[in-house]
């Protein structure tokens, strides 16, 4: 038996889409709140109802020419200081709440800066009811008569709809009913005053085409999106939020409320690839009112969890979601037809967008700057994903778009992706402290108008005949008139209809049995019971043969109606694709004129800064030519003092010569003498002690040069002897030892007759180290000459030790370096001094480091670690002479 493996369960394919080549770029609105104070300073100016004007305020940096500069915005529809609530909606959000009613989602957000009354324009007030009540009010104005029961529709937690039958349905509704928290009727609740009178009843609309052979029903959430968390603020908490607890003088007690932090609920993708918003309390409602009461139990809620958190409402993102389900009747027209794949959902989702706020301006400390951090982040998000999205469309990319990045998008991304219409109110306040923040908020606005999303298609309408709902209420009416024509009494349903029947029969005989041999009460009832058969036979055939001629009449009307239908349906798609085409053409031009006016007004700024450049070239180029003809003038100057300067300089300079010289004349004279008075005293001492020793004299060796005893000076000083040049003499390098050495000299050295010079008689001479060379020897040595300061040639030995490596090889490893320097012997005789053995005091003088032989005999050598970088230690050696 061959057992197969078990595999994992393959993922359903997505659902194919409508391909839809046809593109429609977000709505972009504008509503402009006037001022709080008439004497406050206004930066925003209306110029018609598509465009906007920015002038920076008077405290604001002004730019080069020193004009304030001016910006202009266009949107698809500016409202004024003057708009009402009613405009608004008109032209906003009935657009959106038609398309919901048609199977076709939408989304609806304000945006602006905190202040800008995005809230006010999102939910209004008694009396001016804004976006959102207005959009409740129309969805129920619409499908009032045509709403299923209560809980035919139910929630499938998996963001879909599921149709229930009428038993389950009636149980549901029984359960509802029996629990005391929730009340029976929606008349019977509590309207906050907060929401009372949002709407007149003369404002009140409602959409055209709707469907009278569906069913629909409406379920709405409503959630909180804070610091990038998900809370639904519908879910059942221990308490409740909107009855507190009460202290015996009638005031809340606040501190009493055990307050329990709400837990955070997370995205999840279903199977049509729609984001939504796992394990949200979505709930069913009936009517406006009941809307009301939801959204105001979640305001509540919402007031609540600020107050207990220390935080304003205005620092999280609001989202009220409306989901409309709606299903086709049955072929009789009086079920919903119990097929899930024939449920359509469509949403409306409703966003009040937080505030974006500059820290550096509010001065936000603490917990307020991290959750004005989160916000701007997650609009900061907002804002990359609406550039990636236009990037990609007009530079044909194919760049990720960062939905996942925010909460916000992450939810939202499926709008932008095709699923239906996006529209944005920017809500802004013309007063000049908001100047930067509004001009910021206008230029996301202006990015976000060029992003084309594609147009929601049509969703696909079931077979069964139109009209449905119409001939079913037509034909219980006509059963009803049918009836009451035959007599008695009509309630209008169909359990008469017996009462009916029986009224028409005769009446039944006494059937009382007198005694055992009655025959005659039986027969009777026999025979009346016999005529009421045949009576209601006779009712039977009449009945089914007026059921089938109406029946027959019916389906004549019916294909009549289809083939019309199907006709007006043709002449309907023809006429539609006309207006599509005529609205596109329309779009196009009126893309064309605002290309070409926004065109026209870039030339003029272009042309205005061309000139404003021109003049400030002309006036640099003027003072530049100033400029040059001072520094000119200076440099004239400078000239002139050079010369005045170097002329007093010679002069000094000549006179310090010949005083210098007049001095060291002086002083060589006397020196002279000096020296001439101690030669005399030298030879009277030799004269002396040589007359002593005479007449002991043994044969002597020949004299040196250096005991010679020299000849007699005259009184009078003798001119100062050239000396001549010493001849070079090697002295022995420190570097001579028991080792060998390698001497490395490159041919590029150059052979110096100096008075130092290194003596490696153990050595092996090379120009280039070679390894045969370095395995004979324990110690290398490189000649280096460089030119030194001076201009003399300056030598330099350095030194390391040979030892093998591990491979087989040797390496050396330098431990010191030694510096040989060349002077002029020539050049330092005239620097040299007379030498004496003893001062004036019998101290000894600089006579033993004054001649060349001692100076030359001293080496300058570096050693390494030394405190002077690579090492400069100074030490003299005094010359070896020979014995």
């Amino acid at each position: 038996m061959i057992r197969q493996a078990k595999g994992k369960t393959p993922r359903r394919p997505p659902p194919k889409k409508t391909s839809n080549n046809q593109k429609d770029p977000v709505g972009v609105y504008c509503r402009v709140r006037p001022l709080g104070a008439d004497d406050e300073e206004c930066c925003i100016e209306v110029i018609s109802n598509t465009t906007i004007q920015l002038h920076a305020p008077d405290g604001l940096k002004a730019n080069r020419n020193g004009e304030f500069k001016e910006t202009q915005y266009s949107f698809k529809k500016v409202f004024g200081i003057k708009t009402t609530q009613r405009e608004l909606f008109e032209d906003v959000a009935k657009p959106l709440v038609e398309d919901l009613i048609h199977c076709k989602n939408g989304l609806l957000f304000t945006y602006g800066v905190t202040g800008s009354g995005k809230t006010h324009t999102m939910t209004g007030s008694p009396g001016q009811g804004g976006l959102l009540p207005r959009s409740l009010d129309m969805i129920f104005n619409s499908i009032g008569p045509y709403q299923a029961k209560r809980y035919v529709f139910k929630p499938d937690d998996k963001n879909g709809m599921e149709v229930q039958n009428q038993v389950d349905a009636l149980l549901d509704r029984q359960k509802r009913d029996s629990q005391s928290t929730v009340p029976k009727t929606p008349t019977t609740r509590r309207i906050d005053p907060e929401f009372a009178d949002m709407i007149s009843p003369e404002e009140a609309c409602k959409a055209d085409g709707v469907d009278e052979d569906s069913s629909y029903s409406v379920f709405v959430s409503y959630i909180e999106i804070y610091n990038n968390y998900i809370y639904d603020l519908l879910e059942e908490t221990p308490f409740d939020p909107i009855k507190p607890k009460w202290n015996g003088a009638g005031t809340p007690l606040r501190n009493n409320i055990e307050f329990i932090p709400p837990q955070s609920k997370i995205l999840r993708e279903d199977q049509n690839h729609n984001m939504y918003v796992a394990g949200c309390t979505e709930v069913e409602v009936k009517s406006t009112e009941e809307a009301f009461e939801v959204f105001w139990r979640g305001q509540k809620k919402r007031r609540i969890a600020n107050t207990q958190l220390n935080r304003e409402s205005s620092r999280s993102h609001s989202v009220f979601i409306v989901k409309l389900a709606q299903a086709p009747l049955d072929a009789d027209g009086d079920n919903v037809l119990q097929d899930k794949n024939q449920v359509n959902v469509s949403q409306l989702c409703l966003v009040d967008l937080a505030g974006s706020e500059r820290t550096s301006r509010t001065r936000a400390e603490g917990s307020r700057l991290r959750e004005a951090g989160n916000i701007n982040q997650s609009l900061m998000t907002l804002r990359t994903c609406i550039e990636v999205l236009r990037e990609n469309q007009m530079c044909g990319t194919n760049k990720m778009v960062p939905y996942r990045d925010s909460k916000v998008t992450h939810l939202f991304k499926n709008y932008f992706d095709g699923e239906g219409k996006v529209r944005m109110v920017v809500c802004v306040n013309p007063k000049a402290d908001d100047y930067e923040e509004t001009l910021l908020v206008m230029r996301f606005a202006e990015m976000t108008q060029e992003v084309e999303v594609a147009r929601p298609v049509d969703r696909p309408i079931c077979g069964f005949t139109a009209g449905r709902r119409q001939r079913n209420q037509a034909f219980k009416e006509e059963l009803t008139r049918r009836l009451e024509e035959r007599g008695g009494p009509v309630d209008g349903e169909f359990p008469t209809v017996l009462n009916q029947l029986l009224q028409s029969f005769p009446p039944l005989p006494p059937c009382e049995i007198s005694g055992p041999n009655d025959d005659v009460t039986l027969p009777r009832l026999i025979e009346a019971l016999e005529k009421r058969h045949r009576i209601r036979r006779m009712m039977l055939e009449e009945y089914n043969k007026t059921a089938h001629m109406l029946k027959s009449v019916l389906q004549e009307q019916d294909s009549n109606i289809v083939s019309k239908e199907n006709f007006i349906h043709e002449q309907r798609g023809k006429l539609g694709e006309k207006d599509k085409m005529i609205q596109n053409q329309k779009n196009e031009i009126d893309r064309l004129e605002k290309k070409s006016k926004m065109l026209e007004y870039k030339i003029d700024i272009l042309q205005k800064t061309t000139n404003i450049y021109e003049e400030d070239k002309r006036s640099l180029q003027q003072e530049l030519e100033s400029r040059e003809q001072r520094l000119q003038r200076e440099m004239s100057e400078k000239r002139r003092m050079e010369s005045r300067m170097q002329g007093i300089v010679t002069d000094a300079k000549l006179k310090w010569e010949k005083e210098c010289e007049r001095r060291v004349n002086a002083k060589q004279l006397e020196m002279q003498n000096k020296l001439w008075v101690k030669d005399e005293k030298l030879k009277q001492l030799k004269a002396i002690v040589t007359e002593g020793k005479t007449e002991n004299r043994q044969p002597q060796r020949p004299s040196r040069e250096k005991d010679k005893v020299p000849p007699k000076r005259s009184a009078s000083p003798s001119p100062v002897p050239t000396v001549p040049p010493v001849r070079p003499l090697h002295r022995r390098s420190h570097s001579a030892g028991g080792e060998r050495w390698v001497d490395h000299k490159p041919t590029s050295n150059v052979d110096l007759d100096t008075v130092l010079q290194p003596n490696l008689p153990n050595s092996i001479k090379v120009n280039a180290p070679n390894e045969k060379a370095l395995s004979k020897c324990d110690k290398y040595v490189l000649t280096h000459q460089e030119m030194a300061s001076d201009g003399e040639i300056q030598t330099k030995l350095i030194k390391g030790e040979v030892f093998k490596t591990r491979g087989g090889g040797q390496a050396v490893q330098f431990t010191d370096i030694e510096t040989l320097r060349q002077e002029n012997p020539v050049a330092a005789s005239s620097r040299k001094r007379r030498s004496s053995e003893s001062g004036p005091d019998g101290e000894p003088t600089e006579g033993d480091w004054t001649d060349v032989e001692t100076r030359c005999s001293v080496a300058v050598e570096m050693r390494a670690g030394s405190n002077l970088g690579p090492g400069y230690q100074h030490h003299g050696y005094p010359k070896r002479r020979k014995p």
